[in-house]
């Protein structure tokens, strides 16, 4: 089994925290996004992944460190690291066909913008499935249209009339992912573009034409990292799963704690000194990083960080930040000095 992972882009909607780190490297909940992802797609999988294929952008914003840290994310799970790169933003069909060196036998696909809670269940009889997640408003999303054999018989975009309440949450499984591939090497010959660039949908849409049969796999938790509010709502959430599960230590045994609460669920790093303060729940604080005399509620606070004086809630604060002041709703990037 392999998992291709399309992480170019440079998160836009998450400024000013994408300005110096690529979106799917932000920490949640102690962890990247894409690492948390994979890793929990090679849980769910229950079979040995051989290959992580990673579609990176320039090598000037996706540099050496980022490649070392995807390669011990493959590592770490027994499989290999190939890298590419996607030159420019010129679609998700694209962004796949970068990899195209790396697309045969069963694939997973999935997009390193997005956290999940899920069982895998693959369908024997189905050449692909589409992850899927119920929604309460599908003319916000990508949706499927499934037939009276619960097959998947088109893909849908921001209905205006009411298709299915099932949204695409970019995951996908392909028992031959070289059939995708020649499907979207059409695509490209024949310069088919929607919404300005080559889209999946088209490879999928032709994969259907040829009577490939599309099941659909539902999640439990569909946790979006597209901006400050919804990554705060996710970090939240997955504190929360982490909590119940037990499976990861969320407070590090390195913690100075002097004359301070935790409030859990909260993850902490290691090398972090909190005083005179409260902590959580709903926190997630980076290594080496100084609170003192401070409120810390549902926040996400990144490394070498020093917060004096606070009283935050709702906060995104990024890497080697200073802080020291009364603001609480606040979101600072990384080297930013307010005191």
């Amino acid at each position: 089994m392999k998992i291709i992972v399309p992480m170019a882009g440079r998160g836009s909607r998450l400024r000013p925290h994408s300005l110096t780190v690529p979106k799917p490297l932000i920490p949640v909940a102690g962890q990247p996004i894409v690492h948390r992802l994979v890793k929990d797609i090679a849980k769910v999988l229950n079979e040995p992944i051989d290959e992580i294929a990673f579609v990176l952008g320039d090598p000037a914003w996706f540099g050496d460190d980022v490649v070392t840290s995807l390669e011990n994310l493959a590592k770490g799970l027994g499989a290999k690291a190939s890298i590419y790169r996607q030159d420019q933003p010129l679609g998700t069909g694209h962004a796949i066909m970068c990899a195209k060196d790396s697309l045969s036998g069963p694939a997973v696909i999935a997009y390193a913008d997005t956290l999940i809670r899920a069982d895998f269940n693959l369908d024997p009889e189905a050449d692909a499935v589409i992850w899927v997640k119920q929604v309460d408003k599908p003319e916000a999303y990508g949706v499927v249209k499934l037939n009276n054999n619960q097959e998947i018989i088109e893909l849908v975009e921001k209905p205006e009339q009411f298709v299915s309440d099932l949204a695409v949450i970019g995951i996908y499984y392909f028992k031959d992912v070289s059939v995708l591939k020649g499907e979207l090497q059409k695509v490209l010959d024949n310069n088919i573009i929607n919404g300005g660039e080559y889209q999946i949908n088209d490879g999928i849409k032709g994969m259907m034409a040829n009577g490939k049969v599309f099941k659909t796999g539902e999640v439990s938790e569909w946790m979006d990292c597209g901006n400050k509010a919804v990554t705060l709502e996710t970090n939240q959430r997955m504190l929360g799963f982490l909590k119940a599960d037990g499976e990861e230590q969320l407070l590090s045994d390195s913690i100075r704690n002097i004359d301070s609460n935790i409030i859990e669920p909260c993850y902490i790093g290691k090398n972090v000194v909190i005083k005179n303060s409260s902590i959580g729940p709903n926190v997630s604080i980076g290594n080496n990083c100084v609170i003192e005399d401070s409120s810390v509620k549902n926040s996400l606070i990144q490394n070498e960080t020093t917060i004096k004086n606070a009283n935050l809630e709702d906060a995104m604060i990024g890497n080697h930040v200073r802080y020291d002041g009364k603001f609480t709703k606040i979101s600072i990037g990384d080297y930013s000095v307010l005191e």
